[in-house]
């Protein structure tokens, strides 16, 4: 991985442009008044605001735990990922009055759904499959032993484990592919996208803000992308401390990723990058805005596949053994599907594709699940070396860097 580096907590100077070999003229110097810590006021109030990023975030929290009760119903969850304003769908008051919802944002970014409906539809509808699964073949099988073809619980070291006839774990398989399909998707095709931002910069430039609130459309869309990453933090301007520790989904895998000796000092880089590109957007600075959505994409899909790698790796370990440990091997092989199935929304830098095409993410799935009649219960270590070698060659980590 290339470490970046930035300036912290000062103001940085950066030139506007390149002065013209036939004039004496310098363009002016435009000062970005980088802060400390993801704190921006104006007029002494604070100007971010992403509450409706720690909503869903609290809502998905809530369905996967959901996911694990089997007297629930396959209406209760649709209504629970589908939710409409008033609703009693969940045990926060808060979340049942809010008119968001996480299905009206899977796979609905800007860059990669405005334009591709089919796509949009066939992935919300792979979400309330998933459920569908869980409800109609895990549930009944509870308490039965897991056996090839035979959906049921199993053991893992101290926890137990429910899945389905062919090993897979459903919610980890939602949960996992969540965090690509909402919290990825909305912060490196939307909300940090210049066809997203580009179209505010006249008002961000003349200051003019969103009615009834004290920032501008622009900031609002970039704290919005921050929200996503760190909208359940402990501390919202610096979440450094509790990273991983916060919420299921992005911001415990960022966590998970720092933890690498090989991968340590990605939670500051992030960090950096939102807070600069916050920051060159009150100064009216889109280059540097540009750059640091650059760097955020290029990070955040290396989590995404990273954790591909990583999960797939240790699977591989548990089933490459006299007695293989399925029980801990499908936990490992449930949560690489999510992030294979993520891969698709991750963004290559400097480009409009993701590091994976939804066609070749399922070719991936398709590959994990056929070496034998039992999916998971068949699978090869050499198809979980094919796979993690394929992911990796697409990104700057090896296997062995992201798989220990």
């Amino acid at each position: 991985m290339v470490k970046r580096f930035f300036v912290l907590g000062m103001t940085v100077g950066l030139l506007a442009s390149c002065s013209n070999d036939d004039s004496d003229d310098v363009d002016p110097i435009i000062a970005i008044d980088n802060p400390t810590t993801y704190i921006f006021e104006r007029n002494g109030e604070s100007s971010v605001s992403f509450s409706g990023q720690t909503t869903r975030i609290l809502m998905a929290e809530e369905i996967i735990s959901k996911l694990q009760d089997e007297t629930t119903t396959e209406q209760i969850l649709n209504d629970m990922f589908a939710h409409v304003e008033g609703a009693s769908d969940f045990s926060d008051a808060d979340l049942n009055a809010s008119d968001k919802s996480v299905r009206s944002k899977t796979a609905a970014s800007f860059d990669y759904f405005s334009g591709n409906a089919t796509n949009q539809a066939l992935i919300r509808a792979d979400f309330e499959n998933w459920i569908k699964i869980q409800v109609d073949e895990v549930y009944p099988n509870w308490n039965t032993a897991a056996a090839a073809g035979t959906a049921g619980q199993i053991a893992d070291g101290s926890s137990t484990r429910y899945v389905t006839a062919e090993g897979l774990e459903m919610n980890q398989v939602f949960n996992k592919s969540l965090i690509g399909a909402l919290m990825v998707d909305q912060i490196l095709n939307n909300y940090i996208s210049s066809n997203v931002l580009d179209p505010f910069e006249e008002a961000n430039d003349a200051g003019t803000l969103v009615e009834g609130k004290n920032y501008t459309d622009m900031e609002h869309d970039w704290d919005e992308a921050y929200g996503y990453a760190f909208g359940t933090a402990q501390n919202l301007a610096d979440p450094r401390p509790t990273i991983g520790e916060d919420d299921s989904f992005l911001n415990k895998y960022i966590g998970r990723v720092e933890g690498d000796t090989d991968f340590a000092g990605i939670t500051e880089d992030i960090y950096q990058a939102f807070k600069l590109g916050r920051a060159a957007i009150v100064a009216k600075n889109y280059t540097v805005r540009n750059e640091q959505a650059e760097i955020l994409r290029e990070l955040i899909s290396e989590i995404i596949g990273i954790r591909a790698v990583y999960y797939l790796q240790q699977a591989k370990n548990a089933i490459d053994q006299e007695t293989p440990d399925y029980g801990g091997a499908f936990h490992d092989l449930s949560e690489g599907y999510g992030f294979i199935y993520s891969l698709q929304f991750t963004r290559k830098p400097g480009t409009n594709d993701p590091y994976f095409t939804k066609t070749e993410v399922d070719a991936f799935l398709a590959d994990l699940m056929d070496d034998g009649a039992n999916g998971l219960w068949d699978v090869t270590p050499a198809t979980l070396d094919a796979i993690s070698e394929a992911i990796a060659d697409e990104f700057d980590f090896t296997v062995a860097q992201a798989g220990s």
